[in-house]
């Protein structure tokens, strides 16, 4: 089998992530042309590259992005750098000629993932964005079952993406919580999930009202090298939180069916509360991301008292059986990222872009600014069409 020459710029958890995805991919998938080779990974930490080439046998590190580009071996690159550096990597990654892997949500602004999806467009390359909970099985026979219409017509869903990382208001002031690098805070970093999976469950997004609010306005300033976990107490030297923790949406997706989608970073007593109901006229399906492996289904037309199922998982659910032989064996978070990187490289192979590509998330950062605008005017706004 020959190989395909793989860069990965960020070194850090998602970095890890998509490195294992590359290494793992040949003991699932089969039927590619090509094996992935690990040439280089950036990192500007010396030492987190040194890490990735010991761990996963990068062929080397390097501490600046652009030499990983400029790398006549590398044909596909990954960017799993902060946000706030999408636009500038992404950008140059596409203008070289090279294939792009790139997480969520390209940039902190539209203006941002357009400029990337420009580029992608221009160099005729092929770009798949990390939104990683399209893959998990369950989410795929949710939409095998909305497609073939087993709720009948759908009438209104509630997505939910609910956590704790920045309950504690003693957790000091990383870059997640500033406007240059973290962007709009939890609308970037977690509700961007929830509008790309409304999309690709129910359908565009076309008119938004929101409310949202910070509700751990000034935290710690951390301290040079400071991991962005760390706390601080209520004595140290503090800065002014400049993003969103909390944000509700509310909207009409699709044919008309009334949305609401809500997020938080601050969510005591939740860890990764992720998941969604979707009702439709002779049913729904709900999802709990903390339960992989279930899909909960009421269908028929019973209407009332209607029994609901709780479904496992099984082969023939999105890429289930590329891990697991049979049904009640749950597939985890690494393997989301199998399914990408399979996504990403046959999409090469089949000259188009596969999984989730960067007009979808052009299309939910352009719901994200209808949710800001929203928010500022305390008013419905309509979703941007495309230009």
């Amino acid at each position: 089998m020959s190989t395909i020459g793989v860069g990965v710029v960020g070194a850090g958890w998602m970095g890890h992530l998509h490195a294992r995805a590359y290494a793992r991919l040949p003991h699932h998938v089969t039927d590619l042309p090509w094996r992935p080779r690990l040439v280089a990974v950036a990192d500007p930490v010396r030492a987190a590259g040194d890490e990735h080439v010991s761990r996963y046998g990068f062929g080397r590190a390097v501490t600046d992005w652009r030499e990983l580009v400029a790398d006549p071996e590398i044909a596909a690159v990954s960017v799993t750098s902060p946000n706030s550096t999408h636009r500038e990597v992404g950008v140059a990654v596409a203008a070289a000629g090279k294939h792009l892997w790139i997480e969520k949500p390209v940039g902190l602004t539209s203006s941002d993932t357009a400029a990337v999806a420009a580029a992608v467009h221009a160099a005729g390359v092929h770009a798949t964005v990390g939104f990683n909970y399209r893959m998990v099985p369950a989410v795929a026979r949710a939409k095998r079952l909305i497609d073939e219409g087993t709720l009948g017509r759908l009438t209104h869903a509630r997505f939910r993406l609910l956590t704790d990382f920045a309950a504690d208001p003693h957790g000091v002031l990383s870059w997640r919580f500033t406007r240059e690098h973290g962007g709009s805070g939890v609308l970037n970093d977690l509700a961007v999930h929830g509008v790309d999976l409304i999309r690709f469950l129910v359908g565009d997004l076309s008119a938004v009202v929101a409310d949202g609010d910070r509700f751990v306005p000034r935290r710690p300033l951390a301290v040079p090298g400071a991991s962005q976990y760390a706390r601080g107490d209520a004595d140290s030297p503090a800065g002014e939180v400049e993003n969103l923790d909390y944000v509700s949406v509310l909207g009409r997706a699709g044919d008309g069916v009334i949305v609401t989608l809500e997020a938080s970073r601050v969510a005591v007593g939740d860890q990764n509360d992720y998941g969604f109901e979707i009702h439709g006229t002779e049913g729904f399906v709900a999802f709990d991301f903390r339960r992989p492996g279930e899909l909960q289904v009421a269908a028929g037309r019973s209407y009332v008292d209607q029994p609901v199922t709780t479904h496992a998982a099984a082969p023939g659910d999105g890429d289930f059986a590329l891990f697991q032989p049979g049904a009640g064996n749950p597939t985890g978070f690494d393997d989301l990222k199998v399914s990408e990187c399979a996504a990403f490289l046959h999409g090469i192979a089949g000259n188009r872009s596969g999984g989730a590509t960067i007009d979808d998330a052009l299309a939910a950062a352009r719901v994200l600014d209808a949710v800001e605008g929203a928010l500022r005017a305390r008013e419905w706004l309509a979703v941007p069409e495309p230009s």
